[in-house]
């Protein structure tokens, strides 16, 4: 996915079971974010900067949805834990993840895998992607803030 594409409507499922939809936002800027894996400490700080500043981006316009390969059981400690207060979407199938181009090759201690990239899409009122945050621009710790005055 780029800059000019639009997202598609059936998003996932969320941490409930429920169906997540691109239609579900409609007048609002979508920000969804993928992210590798649940509970750890980067994706924890992400998470929690979107959880803190929630109000803040509502009055923005924008609605937040994490993706990530974890499982519906695995997204619900993690919201449980960190009181987050938006949908958690389960791509366990990792076709959200391959549809946006996030599922690539990593490298950790000379070891390659595969693996979610941390990135960020903003996804305007129409469905349409307006703009890509990418893991080199992203900092964890004040995520939201970044959005905020983007």
């Amino acid at each position: 996915m780029n800059i000019g594409d639009k997202a598609p409507e059936l998003l996932g499922k969320d941490e409930q079971g429920r169906e997540v939809r691109l239609s579900d936002f409609k007048g609002k800027k979508l920000v969804l974010y993928f992210y590798p894996k649940d509970l750890t400490s980067g994706c924890t700080a992400e998470a929690c900067s979107f959880r803190d500043h929630r109000d803040e981006l509502a009055q923005a316009g924008y609605a937040v949805v994490g993706v990530s390969v974890d499982s519906d059981k695995q997204h619900l400690k993690f919201k449980e834990k960190h009181e987050l207060n938006f949908p958690l979407i389960a791509d366990v199938d990792k076709k959200l993840v391959e549809a946006f181009g996030v599922w690539q090759e990593k490298s950790m201690y000379g070891r390659k895998y595969m693996g979610t990239v941390r990135t960020t899409f903003i996804i305007n009122e129409e469905g349409v992607i307006e703009q890509i945050i990418g893991p080199k621009q992203i900092k964890t710790k004040v995520h939201a803030e970044q959005i905020l005055s983007a």
